[in-house]
């Protein structure tokens, strides 16, 4: 018998990149921008998953009149001013390109993407360490609402043609786990970006691995059930 079309969907931010000094870095500026005390990191950090104005409201955390749309358009202009200076691009963590291109040549599983960055930022990101054509399907910000809402996952199984039952969220926060619990999947978390180990576990993540060469592994024993 055929094995099923497996779907192996990333998160981006926290997991396949690390983004953390750019998101901070940005953050920062449009903060500053506003005159407005700066958040801690270990704050701005947290929210990274969620699309920006989803971020910024949870950051402002109920003010009255808290600036959350020109705060995420500060945000996106210092963000591209520190991309196109060429000096920063987000690195890949240790074995992310490795795992992604195992993936990829297996005939029994596609690859997409679901993140809070925009279409422009993932396929730059993406595309600068050459692992775009890697992917069939990639769901943003742009597409669909912000984590954890499973709109994202829903819309790649869909693109994909692949069942809920055999696709797998990859990701570093609660939101992530969220997201694809909502919408019927398995996760896996990482341990690596910027939510811990217990709070991945308490989400739902079926798993929740330290390294990439524990992923396929991983993925092999949640399709073995």
């Amino acid at each position: 018998m055929a094995k099923s079309l497996k779907l192996v969907i990333f998160d981006c931010d926290g997991t396949l990149v690390d983004s953390q000094h750019m998101i901070v870095a940005a953050m920062s500026e449009a903060y500053r921008a506003h005159g407005l005390p700066i958040p801690t990191r270990e704050t701005l950090l947290s929210i990274v998953g969620l699309s920006l104005n989803e971020a910024f409201t949870t950051l402002g955390n109920g003010a009255e009149r808290f600036p959350v749309a020109s705060l995420a358009e500060h945000y996106k202009l210092a963000f591209h001013a520190l991309r196109e200076t060429g000096e920063h691009m987000e690195p890949l963590y240790p074995g992310a390109a490795e795992a992604v291109a195992a993936l990829a040549r297996r005939d029994d599983v596609v690859l997409g993407i679901a993140t809070g960055k925009s279409q422009r930022g993932v396929r730059v990101v993406l595309g600068h360490h050459g692992l775009l054509d890697h992917f069939i399907t990639i769901k943003t910000a742009d597409d669909a609402p912000s984590k954890p809402d499973p709109g994202m996952v829903i819309a790649a199984m869909q693109e994909a043609g692949v069942t809920a039952a055999d696709t797998v969220v990859i990701g570093d926060t609660v939101y992530d786990i969220a997201m694809a619990r909502a919408a019927g999947a398995a996760a896996i978390g990482v341990a690596w970006g910027y939510h811990p180990h217990a709070a991945l576990k308490e989400a739902g993540a079926s798993l929740v691995i330290d390294d990439f060469a524990a992923l396929v592994p991983a993925l092999d024993s949640i399709w073995a059930v």
